[in-house]
């Protein structure tokens, strides 16, 4: 199988590519910086340079994949803010968390979509809970909980334009990383394995759909 990540520095996207990679997969996946290419490398990945944020940098993705066709793509890029709905947000911070997390996406799709498209793939969207309008239970970090639920549409109202093409967003889980923090109960190594089997057990029936790392579909966004 051919997989492509986005965001696969560190955390939940650098375990995608170590555990695609022990599948005998290839893998192609993007860092921002030196040293997250040379773990990418180390794990016999082909490794890009991307910055998600940069307008110049994703609009070079397309010449950098060269047509090929991608079995699996997944947008793993994403920040974290903190901070709830007692304060406004400063522009700064909601630019660059929606940038990231919805902007980059966006661009991504563009981009990334024809190729897996040809290959009636999967291209899967790293989202959150905390992006559920249904189970929202506080304004704690409304900014990224903003950025997740405009995620999740950005990829139901991109899926008809691909329709050989399988979208959906999932929730990895509270996880231990350095945006879940260390109380997290989910080790970076459980929640992939856990989407990795959600995501290989998609069919046509979830396109567009907002699914949790087990493949329960969220009932109300």
């Amino acid at each position: 199988m051919n997989v492509l990540v986005l965001g696969a520095s560190r955390g939940i996207g650098l375990e995608f590519v170590r555990q695609y990679r022990e599948a005998g997969d290839t893998v192609t996946a993007t860092a921002r910086d030196a040293e997250g290419l040379a773990r990418l490398q180390d794990l016999g990945a082909k490794a890009f340079k991307l910055d998600v944020a940069d307008p110049a940098s994703v609009s070079g993705l397309g010449w950098q994949l060269d047509g090929e066709k991608i079995d699996l793509a997944l947008y793993v890029a994403g920040i974290m803010s903190r901070g709830g709905a007692t304060q406004p947000p400063a522009r700064d911070e909601f630019d660059r968390v929606l940038r990231t997390n919805v902007w980059g996406a966006m661009q991504a799709i563009v981009q990334v979509a024809p190729l897996v498209e040809a290959a009636a793939g999967k291209f899967v969207f790293v989202s959150s809970r905390m992006g559920c309008i249904g189970e929202v239970d506080s304004s704690y970090s409304w900014v990224y909980r903003v950025s997740k639920a405009a995620l999740n549409m950005a990829v139901a109202a991109a899926q008809p334009d691909y329709p050989r093409a399988t979208f959906v967003a999932l929730s990895p889980g509270w996880v231990r990383t350095h945006m879940g923090g260390g109380g997290a109960p989910l080790t970076v190594k459980q929640s992939v394995s856990d989407m990795r089997a959600t995501v290989a057990k998609l069919t046509t029936s979830a396109r567009g759909a907002f699914l949790d790392r087990d493949g329960r579909r969220f009932g109300s966004w």
